[in-house]
């Protein structure tokens, strides 16, 4: 039976520990099918936006002790936020692009997928494989085993891995690990001031929260851009030393502010623990190991700030062989066999029709945020949360119905979209999903340049 977003509301919100009687709040409208995959991928956009939806509706009830009106998700507004990137234009020309080695390639025993959008990725794949260029590395991978491919990229930090079937990742170490863990956790930590910052009585459901971001690419800025769509103060911090790609940046920029702060500097790394200590949620989105070293790890931060929500993600899981491992949504469809899913019959891999992964991954970490902020208000507790695009896709792929493809329905997308002038120019762009009481029709602010914004919060 094909999964409807009605079930999969249901799986999710029962992960985020909801009261099940609450997804009655939310009803979804539409075509059944606006993207066009094997696996129910409308389904999972409409879902993980309900359940964003749901939690905002719950945590503005909280603060006012109100009864919001329910939530209407629509299939194309889903469809078209999931893949916001697909529809970013700056003057009219889309921003978004993979570099040519992004992409399948063929190996000594089947296939690989490698990710280099990045400089400093492509120059750890090159080195790895001993080569000097794109057509080299191609050239190389054919020499090469799958398995050897992966290790060898993997020792040099780059990003590449085999595409599996279902049955093998189920095999395999990291897979049988993933298969192991709920979709999400959301576990609750120490009493935090007697008075700890809430949300204000008036205005969006997450105005007053302030939220330091510590994500990249596409999961956490999603997740980020929502929450700054409800009201918090989202402020990303990056290291000046990493470079942006920036049609990643401006599709998920929106109502939040960017600064740049290099975490092993001293000073910076003393700005940044005055920030944290005047948070109510940090997001990282880097290697759990990356995040240890930097002393920014649940257990950590819990002991050091009681009542901080703490949300961590990455690409394989907190456990497992992988754990420590970089990697991207479509690296991901790759290794766990959603590449051989959408594949079908044709012997070449495939892939689905947007980034879902990162995107529904980066919904439910903006869900279960808000869930633990109206936690939060009950008890004063904090919340250690944690999600992998993995997770997301064993999700997904158990909602598997062989021989259901979907196919989409056209729709125009003009009602779903929006114009915008920034300081690089007049920004096309998607609108935000849901609408809630208080909420703007469109993003609340422009975004600003990367790096443009001062370390500090908005009010302080």
């Amino acid at each position: 039976m094909r999964a409807t977003p009605t079930l999969l509301l249901d799986q999710a919100w029962c992960a985020l520990g909801g009261d099940p009687a609450d997804t009655a709040h939310v009803s979804f409208t539409g075509p059944a099918h606006t993207l066009s995959s094997a696996l129910p991928v409308t389904a999972l956009a409409q879902a993980t936006i309900g359940a964003v939806a749901l939690a905002a509706r719950e945590l503005g009830a909280a603060r006012d002790e109100s009864n919001p009106p329910g939530v209407t998700v629509d299939s194309r507004a889903a469809a078209m936020a999931i893949s916001s990137d697909r529809h970013l234009r700056l003057a009219g020309e889309p921003l978004v692009a993979m570099h040519p080695i992004s992409r399948f390639h063929r190996s000594a025993d089947g296939w690989v997928r490698l990710h280099g959008n990045y400089p400093h990725h492509r120059a750890a794949a090159f080195a790895a494989l001993g080569v000097d260029s794109v057509d080299g590395a191609i050239d190389a991978l054919t020499k090469l085993t799958g398995s050897r491919i992966e290790e060898l990229l993997a020792a040099h930090g780059a990003l590449g891995f085999a595409v599996r079937e279902p049955a093998e990742w189920a095999a395999h170490p990291q897979g049988s690990a993933v298969a192991a863990l709920p979709l999400l956790d959301l576990a609750r930590t120490g009493a935090g001031p007697e008075d700890p910052r809430r949300p204000t009585p008036t205005g969006p459901p997450a105005a007053g929260v302030r939220i330091l971001d510590l994500t990249r690419v596409l999961a956490g800025p999603t997740g980020t851009r929502t929450l700054a769509h409800l009201g918090a103060d989202v402020l990303r911090v990056d290291s000046p030393h990493l470079p942006e790609n920036p049609g990643e940046y401006w599709d998920n920029a929106f109502g939040k502010r960017s600064t740049l702060l290099d975490l092993r500097d001293r000073a910076d790394r003393a700005r940044f623990d005055e920030l944290l200590a005047d948070a109510d949620v940090l997001i990282t989105g880097y290697r759990t190991d990356a995040m240890a070293g930097l002393g920014l790890d649940h257990d950590t931060l819990a002991a050091d700030h009681p009542g901080l929500i703490t949300a961590a993600f990455n690409a394989w899981g907190p456990v497992g062989p992988w754990t420590n491992r970089r990697g991207f949504d479509s690296l991901v469809q790759a290794a766990c066999g959603i590449a051989r899913i959408e594949a079908g019959d044709d012997p070449a891999p495939g892939a689905l029709p947007t980034q879902a992964l990162d995107r529904a991954t980066g919904y439910l970490l903006a869900a279960a945020i808000l869930r633990a902020l109206t936690l939060r208000r009950r008890d004063g507790l904090g919340s250690r949360i944690d999600l992998a695009l993995a997770r997301t896709g064993a999700w997904l792929s158990a909602a598997y119905a062989p021989g259901e493809p979907e196919t989409a329905e056209p729709f125009d997308p003009a009602p779903h979209l929006s114009r915008t002038d920034t300081t690089v120019g007049r920004l096309t762009h998607a609108l935000p999903p849901f609408e809630l009481p208080g909420l703007p029709a469109a993003w609340a602010h422009a975004p600003t340049p990367w790096g443009f914004d001062a370390a500090a919060w908005r009010n302080s």
